[in-house]
């Protein structure tokens, strides 16, 4: 039950009119605010046309920040970073068999962090490296080696770079060799 604002008697929740003293319960009390006006259509569309800038806005920046940028052809920037992990792992071996009187390793973790690095380098665009050591000869000693660069994606260039210093590539879904045209 509800009382009247006018003489405080208990009424009916539905009364619109007081039945004790003829109060009309309908109009807004005196001091009380107006009842707040709906927005209009346009208004409530501005708001949301503003939410969903600031929303948009938003995901942009994330974006923006988030996702790396790619410029020029990815199969160009592959194969010249495979290229280049190879040059880079040839020079290793260079200087290890330098520093060991001409002798190559046997194993490709031998050589230390340069090749492991230069082999990170290669894998992040998806080739893998494999070393070849050359016949061990009568003194035990290895005097050439073999590198291949195989591409993980269909199209991409296969590549091929011995003791010669002469980086050699092919197209073909093989893996490339010394009889392949020079890169």
């Amino acid at each position: 039950m509800f009382t009247c604002r006018e003489c405080e008697n208990e009424i009916n929740q539905a009364t619109e009119l007081c039945p004790h003293c003829g109060a009309d319960l309908t109009a807004p009390a005196p001091g009380a605010d107006a009842p707040k006006a709906k927005p209009s259509i346009g208004k409530i569309l501005i708001r949301w046309g503003v939410l969903l800038g600031v929303l948009l806005a938003a995901i942009w920046s994330f974006l923006w920040f988030v996702v790396p940028e790619r410029q020029g052809n990815p199969t160009a920037q592959a194969e010249a970073r495979a290229a280049e992990s190879l040059r880079e792992i040839r020079s290793a071996l260079v200087d290890f068999a330098s520093a060991q009187g001409g002798n190559y390793p046997g194993q490709f973790e031998a050589v230390g962090e340069r090749v492991r690095l230069a082999a990170q380098l290669a894998q992040s665009v998806n080739y893998q490296i494999q070393y070849t050591p050359g016949p061990v000869n009568a003194d035990g000693t290895i005097r050439s080696f073999a590198l291949q660069a195989r591409a993980g994606n269909y199209g991409f260039r296969n590549f091929f770079l011995d003791d010669t210093g002469i980086l050699r590539s092919t197209r073909e879904s093989r893996g490339a060799t010394s009889e392949d045209p020079p890169y």
